[in-house]
């Protein structure tokens, strides 16, 4: 009993100061400055009004699809500022956060070189969370981090990447080969693109990153696809310290499914790693490392941990900005025609794009940045403060985390104007500016995402390769619904029309001669109807197709023009 009371007894102290003394002490301080919040629990902080608030704004129905998703996915950022104002403070657990949304001070802090503002770490420091990223780039602070991106930053280099455009537009054009077998009896046809997009970025970064195929990194996708799920359910609750070790369902879960994807990884490093180590991409570059006796050497386990981070966030980043991206284009029929004209003259009809020509693709890099402005990666960055600092007006204490709501900011009227909450990619048109802390879908500073080069040039190819062959079109009404419950995983399913280059408009002057002079009424309903679905595949985007009544009515008028049987000649005229 003395034993154990020895032991409880400090134990217990800890945790009364820790989630007691600590934040009253914090809270003071930020009272005296007149930042507030809403009121905290001792042990949960906010959690649970961060999830009613949540649940309250995704049961409202959604009357009509609309870029303001701030509200929807993330309301703490709207409805705690109408009430506190800002910044204002809110906990999780005992830690709070502070949230900044003056782009100055955003900045300030992500560009410090005086290491000041440590990175938060994945999954905001709970270990449950952090098993989907592992010990890779996005959860790693100080040395260690510095040290495995000097190791990793070459590989994504732009000039090495122009090297793998060749393999993209391989693979890319494989699926779209692909959608175009469903054509074959259709003008057009339904595609969920998120599934699509996805399969394809995960064959890409197999391909380009590691010297694998989708199809042998299958697993582990399928078993991060769950952990996922395990990791927002972490993040959006308080983590008790050591309760990872209870034996729990989830935890068990959590533990099988970590020990599987490492021991997949492992064997795919085992199966690549020979044919890759003399190569220059990311899983050579880091076996390279490993040989070497210096400060750059990697062992096997935080090779794992990189290629867990690569798979993860190099699949999720690409295939949702990819996703958004064509919804967008959808929706706004008038960029999308901006957009495939200038596609059309980089690239020409069927040349896959390339180094050169994709830098020519300027409208398509702004319809990239937009969609990142409304639906960016990550919804927020965190910078942990590690010692007493001052930011303007601000006094911050250490042990505060700076929280920085990317999607508010980019959603917000005083910097983009009364249209915050609408796609318009002229924003982005050469000649314009923005300031650094007020756009960040990547990041800023030295953490600045490592991987955005080959992010970038993934969508540019795949936009205007799908771009190229086929119109998109908004599918279903009730898909925007399901959309918008989550901002980084959309569910959507578009329609797509192929693009027939090959019909000229010759061509289609002779179908009408040719019509007209037809004796049969039944040919010449059949030679419309025709007409009628090569015309929509010819300019999908500017033409609504014809319903069963008006197609009935366009077919009995026809028959009555077929009396007038003008001469040929003059069509040509």
């Amino acid at each position: 009993l003395v034993a154990f009371l020895a032991a409880a007894v400090p134990f217990a102290l800890r945790l009364l100061h820790s989630f007691l003394w600590v934040p009253r002490r914090l809270e003071r301080r930020f009272r005296r400055q007149g930042i507030r919040g809403p009121p905290r629990r001792p042990l949960s902080g906010n959690a649970a009004g961060y999830r009613d608030l949540l649940a309250a704004a995704q049961s409202a129905p959604l009357a009509s699809f609309h870029h303001a998703v701030v509200a929807r996915v993330a309301p703490h950022y709207r409805e705690w500022p109408e009430r506190y104002g800002r910044p204002f403070v809110f906990w999780l657990g005992p830690r709070p956060r502070l949230v900044v949304s003056d782009p100055e001070v955003v900045k300030a802090v992500l560009t410090d070189p005086t290491g000041t503002f440590d990175k938060a770490g994945s999954g905001g420091g709970n270990p449950l969370a952090r098993q989907l990223f592992g010990e890779g780039l996005v959860g790693l602070t100080g040395e260690k981090w510095a040290r495995h991106r000097r190791v990793i930053a070459p590989a994504f280099n732009m000039e090495r990447i122009k090297g793998w455009i060749s393999e993209i537009t391989a693979i890319t054009s494989s699926m779209l080969d692909k959608w175009e077998v469903q054509d074959e009896a259709r003008a057009e046809f339904e595609i969920d693109v998120h599934k699509e997009f996805h399969t394809l970025i995960a064959d890409v970064i197999s391909s380009v990153a590691f010297g694998s195929s989708y199809e042998e990194g299958k697993r582990v996708f399928e078993l991060q696809e769950e952990q996922l799920k395990l990791a927002i359910l972490a993040m959006t609750t308080v983590y008790i310290p050591g309760f990872r070790f209870v034996p729990t369902k989830k935890n068990r879960r959590r533990h099988m499914l970590n020990q599987e994807v490492r021991n997949s990884l492992r064997k795919l490093i085992e199966i690549n790693g020979r044919k890759c180590e003399d190569s220059n991409n990311l899983l050579g570059m880091m076996l390279s490392a490993s040989k070497l006796g210096s400060e750059f050497r990697m062992g096997i386990e935080e090779i794992i941990d990189e290629c867990k981070t690569f798979y993860f966030t190099g699949k999720e980043t690409t295939a949702n900005l990819l996703t958004w991206a064509t919804l967008l284009l959808a929706l706004h029929q008038e960029w999308q025609n901006k957009a495939r004209d200038e596609v059309l003259q980089a690239c020409g009809k069927s040349e896959h794009p390339n180094a050169e020509n994709l830098s020519n693709l300027k409208i398509v890099n702004m319809v990239l940045k937009e969609t990142l402005r409304l639906y960016p990666p990550a919804m927020f960055l965190n910078r942990m403060v590690n010692r007493d600092v001052k930011l303007g007006k601000l006094d911050i204490p250490a042990g505060t985390q700076l929280h920085f709501p990317i999607l508010d900011i980019h959603h917000d009227v005083n910097i983009w104007g009364t249209n915050a909450d609408e796609f318009d990619p002229s924003r982005f048109a050469e000649g314009k500016s923005y300031h650094l802390g007020a756009y960040f879908p990547f990041g800023i500073g030295p953490t600045i995402c490592v991987g955005q080069n080959l992010t970038m040039v993934e969508e540019k190819v795949a936009l205007a390769m799908i771009l190229q062959r086929f119109a998109l079109v908004v599918s279903r009404p009730m898909f925007m619904r399901q959309c918008m419950e989550s901002h980084s995983n959309p569910s959507t399913v578009l329609k797509f029309l192929p693009i027939r280059f090959e019909t000229s408009m010759d061509l289609c002057v002779d179908f009408w001669v040719f019509a007209v002079n037809m004796v049969n009424a039944a040919d010449v309903h059949r030679v419309l109807y025709i007409f009628v679905n090569n015309f929509g595949r010819m300019f999908p985007a500017r033409l609504n197709f014809l319903s069963k009544v008006e197609f009935a009515g366009a077919m009995g008028a026809f028959s009555m023009y077929k009396q007038l049987l003008i001469p040929a000649e003059m069509y040509r005229k």
